[in-house]
């Protein structure tokens, strides 16, 4: 693989989460992870880049009813792996699913109701143990597995990017740093964002409702880092208490991403 980024048209949230500095002026390596939006969509050509970065596992975030309703599009070679972080969890960031029913998109929408439920969705995400469960085995493949891996969601934003955010603060990157690949994601929603937006429209919704949640804020990842400190006292505890990492694991990831 070139130094170069690949480009995905119809995947514009993929991208390599290399370049990064770490402690000790480590940098994370490239080629070697990489986070996207949903692989449904690919079009022929995207699909041939993808296949060409020779990834060995396919990590999908999604819950059974995204998953149904597009599936991945999976190079040969790779394997196809669902850790489902809200498996029996009501709140969730299935935006589709909440818009295209105008009764429940307006019962959430109320009251500056857009902002307060990506607070909620970034709580969950670092709370429950079905997150915690899938965090950890996300970790452990990175650690151990074969790479190239990607992980990903739908809009590569809030599930995958706490997985970015996850991944790179056990790499050592400083969170100003994980920030700024967190907030990448909003360069990278335009097409998301107008289908969103006609969708809404066409539901008789206020499209202003709605945008706090077809984007990311440096507040919504301050909920996620506010619940570790309030639940396990810091991002160690998460880490030991919540993921139930062990310290090898962490050294192997770095051993193997960091140069």
């Amino acid at each position: 693989m070139t130094g170069r980024e690949p480009v995905l048209g119809t995947a514009p949230n993929f991208r390599d989460l290399a370049g990064s500095t770490a402690g000790g002026g480590a940098r994370v390596r490239r080629g070697l992870l990489y986070r996207a939006d949903s692989l449904a969509r690919l079009d022929d050509d995207d699909f041939t880049i993808l296949s060409g970065l020779g990834l060995r596992q396919v990590v999908d975030l999604r819950t059974v009813f995204e998953r149904e309703r597009g599936v991945d599009r999976v190079p040969d070679g790779a394997e196809y792996v669902v850790l489902d972080v809200q498996r029996n969890h009501s709140t969730g960031a299935d935006l589709a699913a909440i818009l295209s029913d105008p009764d429940r998109a307006r019962a959430v929408l109320a009251d500056d109701g857009a902002e307060r439920f990506m607070l909620e969705v970034n709580r969950m995400l670092v709370g429950t143990r079905d997150a915690c469960a899938a965090y950890r085995k996300l970790v452990e493949r990175a650690a151990y597995g074969p790479l190239p891996l990607v992980f990903h969601c739908s809009a590569g934003k809030d599930r995958t990017g706490w997985g970015a955010a996850l991944l790179l603060g056990l790499l050592g990157v400083p969170k100003d740093d994980v920030l700024e690949d967190y907030l990448a994601s909003n360069a990278r929603l335009g097409g998301l964002m107008d289908w969103i937006m006609e969708l809404v429209g066409g539901q008789g919704l206020d499209p202003a409702t709605v945008r706090p949640m077809i984007e990311v804020r440096p507040e919504y990842l301050e909920a996620a880092y506010a619940e570790i400190d309030s639940v396990y006292g810091g991002f160690d505890g998460y880490v030991a208490e919540g993921l139930r990492l062990d310290p090898a694991t962490v050294d192997a990831l770095r051993e193997r991403l960091l140069h």
